[in-house]
């Protein structure tokens, strides 16, 4: 069983959640003409979520390339957003951004945009189609690039307070639960995710308020075991 999160918990759009993954992303793979190339390090994020891609010289990608048309190419990058404890799960949701790839400037091939014509977002809650318009203004979440940092902090050097998170959950959580990990943090909650012997629940714990950085949301976290209990939710899989 899944309880849908509340539409009135805060939380972010799925234009924030897309452009946080690419935020985060330091891979990507590239879908030209039914064949995929897997790029490490190889494409930078501009204003308003503008895609660019490098691609190495002297590989297959360069040498298909190399034959663009002026008008570009029909393109699609996919990006895995992977969780950065060891969760038995640890993929949290997939990204697809389709459109026109053309040379950044003209006559060099040498760094490509990407023309966005559609974003779509996949997590366990479902899949949703994020338009154009709603990527290019919206922005990653505050705590997209040290969420990584923040999340391990947490799991290898706070395990305490991960069991005493779990347990403001009360007994809306199913008893059961083996193991309990830091799953995601943004700006406005910290999620956990409880492991039982089979499945898992995602609990996400609201903070008293929105955190703008690193030091803020470990001050939230901390705000969250001392203040009286508050809405928070939990989803079954």
């Amino acid at each position: 069983m899944r309880v849908a999160p509340s539409p009135a918990l805060p939380q972010q759009t799925a234009a924030e959640q897309v452009r946080s993954v690419l935020a985060r992303a330091v891979s990507l793979s590239l879908t030209l003409d039914g064949r995929t190339y897997d790029l490490l390090g190889a494409h930078t994020v501009g204003a308003r979520g503008r895609i660019t891609l490098h691609p190495p010289a002297d590989t297959p990608l360069s040498d298909r390339l190399s034959r663009t048309p002026l008008g570009g190419l029909d393109a699609r990058i996919d990006l895995t957003d992977i969780a950065p404890t060891a969760l038995r799960d640890r993929v949290r949701a997939r990204v697809a951004l389709t459109g026109r790839l053309a040379p950044a400037t003209p006559g060099d091939l040498g760094s490509l945009r990407l023309d966005l014509a559609r974003a779509t977002l996949r997590t366990g809650a479902g899949v949703q189609e994020v338009a154009p318009g709603a990527y290019t203004l919206a922005a990653p979440d505050p705590l997209a690039l040290e969420e990584a940092a923040l999340l391990t902090h947490l799991a290898d050097a706070h395990a305490d307070l991960v069991s005493d998170l779990v347990v403001l959950a009360g007994s809306r959580l199913p008893h059961g639960v083996v193991r309990a990990l830091p799953l995601a943090i943004d700006r406005h909650a910290v999620s956990l995710r409880c492991e039982y012997g089979e499945g898992h629940c995602d609990l996400r714990l609201l903070f008293p308020g929105e955190a703008r950085d690193a030091a803020e949301a470990g001050d939230m976290v901390r705000r969250l075991l001392t203040a009286p209990r508050c809405a928070h939710h939990h989803d079954h899989r």
